[in-house]
């Protein structure tokens, strides 16, 4: 009468068993405690567990564990020295320092520096730098020289972002990103030395 078959009139939903899924959410979501959904969803689905974002959504808020966005006060926290590295190879720096075409246009230079013998590993010189490129670039350095076990980067975009954190996470490379701010000035020195080595007129420093 109602020109439904007979399999759609008797289908009953056979409830899925979310609970390892949601074990699992959880145990990330307390491992990394600022980072959104996507972003669990992707180590979920790098482990195997899950494929639809929708289906860790509906978890993420079942859960309440979604990132609370009230802006908190700043925090005056005092300059912490970084300990020195002991051995080549240990930790390298990693920034940018940037200039213009006489067209205008402008572009940047990254600049990466071994911390203990002050060695420029490599520079990179492009219109645009992002979080994809810069990932190939220390690829590219590695098939040369093994990588350390800590890069120290300021907060910036192409740095923070998804690409460079499963980098690291693969490869098992510590990035050690500075406290926005001033701060960041006392971490550019092993930088400068570099950029200081370069012509005046062709480069200037990003503002802190």
């Amino acid at each position: 009468m109602l020109g439904l078959t007979r399999s759609v009139a008797r289908y009953q939903a056979i409830p899925r068993d979310d609970e390892p899924l949601r074990a699992q959410l959880k145990a990330l979501a307390t491992c990394y405690p600022r980072y959104g959904y996507l972003l669990l969803h992707a180590l979920l689905r790098q482990e195997g567990l899950v494929i639809n974002h929708k289906r860790t959504y509906r978890l993420y808020r079942e859960d309440g564990l979604q990132i609370r966005t009230r802006r908190r006060k700043r925090l005056v926290r005092p300059r912490a020295l970084m300990a020195l590295p002991d051995r080549v190879n240990q930790r390298w720096s990693l920034d940018f320092v940037s200039d213009q075409l006489a067209s205008g246009r402008r572009f940047r230079v990254l600049n990466i520096v071994d911390d203990f013998s002050r060695e420029c590993v490599g520079q990179l010189v492009d219109t645009s730098i992002s979080g994809r490129r810069l990932a190939r670039f220390l690829d590219e350095i590695a098939q040369q020289r093994s990588l350390p076990a800590s890069i120290v980067c300021d907060n910036g975009p192409e740095l923070t972002s998804k690409v460079m954190f499963f980098w690291a996470r693969e490869r098992k490379v510590v990035l050690a990103l500075i406290q926005p701010g001033k701060p960041k000035c006392v971490h550019r020195e092993l930088q400068w030395q570099v950029s200081g080595q370069l012509p005046q007129s062709a480069l200037v420093p990003e503002p802190c």
